[in-house]
């Protein structure tokens, strides 16, 4: 089934979901604009293997929440830092810098919610080169 045709659809298996893989971790997007008939939402499962991660970034103009599935998350908004496992969420208001690193010594899953779904440009910002983010974790 193409994208297109999918949008239509209120039911995303798991198979038809779109992979991404970026730096080594994968995303499997499960409600885009461009993949189902939304402009609220988007729906992501994320897969960090051991020592993988998201380093500091911020949504200019989307708010996201985080839900650890599976492994040990060490999550970063603004300057607090905050170990996850299992059933932990993090709210992130739009602007704000945050990470997420794999702590563990297994895969990172977890889902995100980000809304809206179509913010204009750019969707991420990335802030690891700045500081104070540059020099949290050293």
């Amino acid at each position: 089934m193409t994208a297109e045709q999918n949008k239509t659809h209120r039911f995303v298996h798991e198979a038809e979901a779109e992979v991404e893989e970026v730096l080594g971790r994968n995303h499997l997007w499960y409600c885009r604009p461009d993949l189902v008939d939304t402009d609220k939402l988007n729906f992501v499962r994320a897969q960090f293997p051991p020592g993988g991660f998201h380093d500091f970034h911020d949504h200019p103009r989307m708010e996201e929440i985080l839900y650890v599935l599976s492994g040990t998350a060490e999550q970063w908004v603004e300057g607090e830092r905050r170990i996850l496992t299992t059933g932990d969420v993090v709210h992130i208001p739009e602007g704000i810098a945050h990470a997420t690193f794999n702590a563990g010594e297994d895969t990172l899953e977890f889902l995100a919610v980000l809304s809206p779904a179509d913010s204009g440009e750019p969707m991420t910002v990335d802030r690891s080169g700045e500081e104070p983010w540059c020099s949290l974790r050293s």
